[in-house]
């Protein structure tokens, strides 16, 4: 069985830009077009998350070096 493949800021980001390109070239039909809407919303929630993520933790070393 294949390793399931981590997400990552960088892969989501790619992945939002694949479907958002389908969708602006109408390469998904409407069956699929909620779908991917869908998936575009839990990915970009996942990067906000990692952006706030990574802003706190990039404050508190900040912190602890001054």
């Amino acid at each position: 069985m294949a390793k399931k493949q981590e997400l990552t800021y960088a892969s989501a980001i790619a992945e939002i830009e694949e479907i958002m390109a389908q969708i602006e070239s109408n390469e998904l039909n409407i069956d699929k077009l909620t779908e991917s809407v869908k998936r575009v919303t839990a990915l970009i929630k996942f990067c906000k998350t990692k952006l706030y993520e990574t802003e706190e933790e990039v404050n508190r070393v900040i912190k602890e070096i001054s």
